[in-house]
């Protein structure tokens, strides 16, 4: 199935206007960015590069939906004949999955002629600004928790493939695992969850619900213990269990407290390496409060899904460069007030102090060759910028489960170079300035 009416009508109706008019092949360069991160993210997650490279793969347009455009009646002969043989053959380069960023940082960079790029808009910016926005919110949980595991557990609080996009997401972050088994199917995420209180009420007691659990899991399962009360339920979950069963689940009450008493209770009991796992509308705050309890992983749903208050990061696409009817390459950039760009084309990079710390990002204007020499000249600067796609191939790597790896892994070292307040919760701002160094 092709991808290609994953876009919005008017960047169709300006192809058949181009067309018209003879600029649909002038050579362009468009710019994916953000203006500005919500006022309490100090910064922000690159996410959805690799489903974005995968979703290109298939973006053609099928014979059924030429068929409904053709219906459709708006579109004419030249234009249907145009999109019937389309497939993207510019180049695609930007910031690796995972890579933190701050406020008009060239995330994503599309070079090819103005009908090949502008059709890929909306599909870029549905996917990045989704995705980012979840992968931002998790990285400020994973940081929150210092160390201890967070878990996926937001599916059913999202559109069903938006709950793969934002399992997905999350674990570029720092994430261990996810309760959707879609997800953890298409890109190798460990697989998480037992049982809901409904396994519970099913039975005519709750010492029955967990022996039933314990039979067909094993001891090492999670057990949840809240349903009724949580102090009777901890008491038969050890009885029915034993003291080597794996864990317990509190999703209700003063999480903090609960999980004190627990702790004691189960050590008491001489459980003493059975894991406490809450869960409860977590969020990183919450998640940050809980950092002196004994909680050795949380589950996040709702918050998670839903990007913690920034359902979407703000991101555009627009026109940076284009070719002018004499052949010539020059930038071009809207000015409507609070919405202003930056044209021309443009390199990145951080730069880092004698401490390893991110000091500045440093964004590049001029030609290819000048502004690549100016960032592999300065040792201070790391370039940010990697090829995805060449010539209408779309580099692999980038995408599936190995290209989630490589987006872990980015995330981790990206986020470590950051100053250590880019991690506080409060308000304030972005952790490094954006300087724009205009080459003539």
């Amino acid at each position: 199935m092709g991808t290609a009416l994953l876009t919005d009508k008017y960047e169709l109706t300006m192809i058949q206007a181009a067309l018209k008019n003879g600029t649909a092949q002038r050579k362009c360069v468009f710019e994916l960015f953000t203006r500005r991160l919500p006022s309490w993210r100090r910064y922000g997650v690159v996410a959805g590069t690799g489903r974005f490279l995968e979703e290109l793969h298939d973006f053609t347009f099928t014979p059924s939906d030429i068929d409904f455009l053709s219906k459709e009646g708006v579109l004419n002969d030249e234009t249907l004949d145009y999109l019937r043989d389309y497939s993207f053959t510019g180049d695609i380069y930007g910031y690796a999955e995972g890579e933190v960023y701050f406020p008009n940082s060239p995330l994503l960079i599309v070079e090819s002629d103005f009908a090949n790029g502008v059709i890929l808009e909306t599909l870029a910016l549905s996917i990045l600004n989704h995705d980012s926005a979840v992968a931002s919110a998790a990285s400020r949980m994973t940081a929150a928790a210092d160390g201890r595991p967070c878990l996926d557990m937001g599916a059913r609080r999202a559109h069903e493939m938006g709950a793969v996009a934002a399992a997905r997401a999350s674990v570029i972050a720092g994430f261990k695992g996810t309760s959707n088994y879609e997800a953890a199917r298409l890109y190798d995420i460990p697989a998480i969850g037992t049982a809901a209180h409904s396994f519970t009420l099913l039975h005519d007691s709750e010492e029955e619900a967990f022996a039933a659990q314990i039979e067909s899991l094993g001891v090492n399962t999670t057990l949840l213990v809240d349903t009724y009360d949580v102090t009777a339920g901890v008491d038969l979950a050890v009885k029915v269990a034993g003291t080597k069963l794996g864990g317990v689940r509190l999703d209700s009450g003063d999480l903090g407290v609960q999980a004190v008493e627990v702790r004691k209770q189960l050590d008491a009991l001489g459980a003493t390496d059975t894991k406490i796992t809450v869960t409860s509308d977590l969020d990183e705050y919450a998640i940050a409060s809980l950092a002196s309890a004994p909680v050795d992983s949380y589950g996040v749903g709702t918050k998670l899904v839903t990007g913690s208050g920034a359902p979407t990061s703000s991101m555009v696409y627009k026109l940076v460069q284009r070719e002018n009817s004499e052949g010539v390459m020059e930038s071009v950039a809207k000015a409507s007030a609070s919405k202003a760009s930056v044209g021309g084309r443009k390199s990145a990079a951080r730069e880092l102090g004698s401490n390893g710390r991110a000091v500045a990002e440093v964004i590049v204007v001029g030609p290819e060759q000048e502004s690549a020499t100016y960032v592999q000249e300065r040792p201070e600067l790391r370039p940010l910028h990697v090829d995805m796609v060449t010539g209408g191939v779309v580099d692999d790597s980038w995408t599936g489960a190995s290209g989630l790896g490589r987006a872990i892994e980015r995330h981790e070292a990206s986020r470590a170079e950051l100053p250590r307040n880019a991690l506080r919760l409060s308000t304030g701002d972005v952790a490094i300035p954006t300087i724009t160094r205009e080459l003539d």
